[in-house]
């Protein structure tokens, strides 16, 4: 009976082995502004190892992108009022590179040079009672802008130029991306395969949640102060982000203004699109895509968003139907992501 219990013991051992349920880390905090949700899926995580990768590769994000921080790699920058050609970090010209790219792919809707403009139209320490500003203003801060003409990064040397002392660079609509992405590499190099980066409601997902099924994530309605939701997204190595207009916003003399900023016009954008959402191969290029769809608007936009084969997802105000009435379009590539193409 002994090699019989033992066999049995091998294979009842063996079982509960097989059945071991994942270790499940999660890490929150604040950074950028805001905060961040992590969710780590793996066998034998560290929590605590987890937790100090994620702050430190956090801290150098911020050390590097913050425009809050006066003496972070992009202010110095922005600060300095030499238009020689300085060396910069191989992260910090990874995010302008693409910024580039997503710049001239949007026909200059997406703009890291904007900050002139959104000073000049009070998002930041801005007062109700401050007024709209004048067309001479508008046409002065708009000299500052316009990145491919002010920017010259050179990646092969790693420096970047400005070509006037007083242009500066606002990465707020790329770099929350970029270090959600970062965030999910160090997971990677941690043996880390399933896993949720979130940071201020963008984010990256790969693999499976502790049930076992595949990531879906919320798209919330263009209401503010509500928490309903509008489109269930399924995502597996993918970054999504959602860009909004309705929950940053001033209104003066019956004219609602928004936080995002038109470069070609140099004022706050003026059509009926309330809300993007955009699917991307990373959180970067999500965040960045999300802001300049949102700045162009659902026609203009979703015409882009074929050309370049664009994930995106449109919610805009159907003021025909009453102010709570909206519209929604989504793009083939969207359509393909969710399979209903």
């Amino acid at each position: 009976m002994r090699p019989l219990l033992a066999l049995a013991s091998l294979l009842f051992v063996t079982a509960c082995l097989f059945d071991k349920e994942p270790d499940v880390v999660r890490l929150s905090g604040e950074t950028m502004g805001t905060t961040f949700n992590i969710t780590a899926i793996g066998d034998d995580l560290d929590e605590a190892a987890l937790g100090d990768a994620v702050q430190e590769t956090l801290a150098q994000v911020n050390a590097q992108m913050s425009n809050w921080d006066p003496n972070s790699e992009v202010s110095t920058f922005s600060a300095s009022t030499s238009t020689d050609a300085v060396p910069v970090s191989d992260e910090f010209a990874l995010v302008i590179e693409a910024a580039n790219e997503v710049h001239a792919q949007s026909r200059g809707t997406f703009d890291v040079t904007l900050g002139p403009l959104i000073e000049l139209w009070g998002f930041g320490p801005r007062k109700p009672e401050d007024p709209v500003p004048a067309d001479a203003d508008i046409m002065a801060a708009l000299a500052q802008v316009g990145q491919a003409r002010l920017l010259t990064l050179d990646r092969a040397a790693g420096t970047l130029a400005k070509s006037d002392a007083g242009v500066g660079i606002n990465l707020s609509a790329i770099a929350k991306g970029y270090g959600i992405d970062a965030v999910a590499a160090r997971l990677r190099e941690a043996g880390v395969e399933d896993y949720l980066v979130e940071i201020g409601g963008d984010l990256v997902a790969k693999g499976q949640n502790d049930k076992g099924e595949s990531w879906q994530i919320g798209v919330e309605k263009p209401e503010a102060g509500a928490q309903s939701i509008q489109l269930i997204v399924p995502i597996d190595d993918r970054g999504l982000a959602t860009s909004g207009d309705y929950k940053n916003f001033f209104e003066q003399d019956g004219i609602r203004y928004s936080h995002i900023i038109d470069p070609t016009t140099g004022r706050p954008i003026t059509h009926r699109t309330t809300s993007v959402t955009v699917l991307a191969d990373n959180a970067m290029m999500a965040d960045a895509w999300a802001t300049a769809m949102l700045a162009l608007g659902q026609e203009k936009g979703l015409e882009l968003a074929e050309t370049n084969k664009l994930a995106v997802f449109f919610i805009s105000r159907d003021v025909t139907n009453g102010e709570e009435a909206y519209i929604t379009v989504q793009s083939s590539a969207f359509k393909d992501a969710l399979g209903t193409n």
